[in-house]
């Protein structure tokens, strides 16, 4: 056992009834441990019967599962081997001489993701031979903290004398000019009457209103009690103030058309 352990502590195992020394010792050169020839590996046969391997934990560099049935390894089975393997060991799973044709590459893909899940890491099929993986320094379940990077958001310097421009420099001379009022006093004071030489038309609106009864109030906000005097002279009353005027909002100027009050002939 200590030649085993100078050149690596060897595992075989297989789910037949018998494995051959020489198939073992083939396996283990084809991972690569020097001195072959005195290796002497630890023969499990019928391991797929088994809840747990009678090796203990830790205990091997490299674990080789040759495979004869066309199912995959059991996941119980596959823990095992991670159990018994030292921290960076090897597992080969190897097709054997013995297996059926064609099984082992369907069931391939399978397998590779069954070695991932059950903690192993590099996993690697190897073209006509089987596929390998490996033990990780780290187990299951463990926590590393991960160093957020942080990044700073892009300064942008603006430089103010160049992108800000003088709202004054847009308007021009004319915007600049004082707005000049119409002549007349007609909207001078509150009561807004018409001036003696009125040409804005003031004039004669109040004449119309005059001319209807009405005060300058009653054309400019209309109201009504009823509620029917804005909707024309079909539903006013024989007393409405507004019987003869065209159809208005109430709260609205009543507008009154240039010939209104004119005579028809």
């Amino acid at each position: 056992m200590d030649s085993a352990k100078t050149h690596g502590a060897v595992l075989a195992c297989t789910d037949g009834a018998v494995l051959s020394v020489n198939q073992a010792l083939e396996a283990i050169r084809e991972l690569g441990i020097e001195g072959v020839q005195q290796s002497d590996p630890l023969v499990i046969t019928s391991a797929s019967l088994l809840n747990k391997l009678p090796v203990e934990s830790s205990s091997f560099d490299s674990a080789i599962l040759f495979w004869l049935s066309s199912d995959c390894p059991g996941d119980q089975l596959i823990q095992e081997i991670l159990r018994v393997l030292k921290v960076g060991g090897i597992i080969l799973i190897r097709k054997s001489s013995q297996s059926i044709v064609g099984s082992f590459d369907k069931i391939i893909s399978d397998l590779q993701s069954k070695l991932l899940l059950a903690g192993f890491s590099e996993a690697q099929i190897l073209q006509s031979i089987g596929i390998k993986a490996k033990k990780p320094s780290w187990k299951v379940g463990s926590a590393f903290a991960l160093k957020k990077v942080i990044k700073s958001s892009p300064k942008i310097q603006i430089d103010v004398d160049s992108d800000l421009i003088d709202e004054d420099s847009l308007l021009t001379e004319e915007d600049l000019k004082k707005p000049q009022l119409p002549p007349g006093d007609c909207e001078i004071g509150s009561t807004r009457k018409a001036c003696k030489n009125c040409t804005c038309g003031r004039a004669e609106e109040e004449d119309k209103v005059l001319k209807l009864g009405l005060t300058t109030e009653q054309i400019n906000n209309p109201q009504s009690a009823c509620g029917s005097c804005g909707l024309g002279d079909a539903f006013r009353c024989s007393t409405c103030p507004y019987k003869g005027l065209p159809a208005f909002k109430l709260g609205e100027k009543v507008a009154l058309s240039g010939n209104f009050l004119a005579a028809d002939i």
